[in-house]
C-alpha cells in the first residue's frame, strides 16, 4: 500500500475553494487504477485540510498523478493558503 498525503492550510476567506480544489483532484482520481480510497478531509480542532490518498502501490500513484494534479495545476494555491503545501508520501513499514 501507499498514501498521498496533502496537508493544506488555508486563509479562512479561501477554505472553501481550497475544499472545492481537493473536491475537484479527488474527482479526477475517481476509477484510477490502484485507487483505494481519495478525499479531502477537515481537522476537527484547527483550520488545517488534508487530502488523504490511498492506493495499492506507489506505481499506480505515479501513473494516475499527473492527470489527477493537471485538473487544479492553475488554482492560485500561493494567494489562498497561509503556509506551503506538506506533501507526504508513505508506504507500509
Amino acid at each position: 500500500m501507499f498514501t498521498h498525503i496533502a496537508i493544506h492550510t488555508p486563509k479562512p476567506e479561501y477554505r472553501q475553494d481550497v475544499i472545492d480544489s481537493m473536491q475537484r483532484a479527488a474527482a479526477a482520481g475517481m476509477g484510477a487504477p490502484g485507487l483505494v480510497q481519495m478525499a479531502p478531509w477537515k481537522e476537527i480542532e484547527g483550520g488545517r485540510l488534508v487530502g488523504l490518498a490511498i492506493w495499492e502501490s506507489r506505481e499506480a500513484f505515479l501513473a494516475a498523478a499527473p492527470g489527477i494534479f493537471a485538473v487544479v495545476s492553475d488554482d492560485p494555491f500561493d494567494l489562498w493558503e497561509d503556509e506551503p503545501i506538506v506533501s507526504l508520501k508513505l508506504e507500509e513499514a
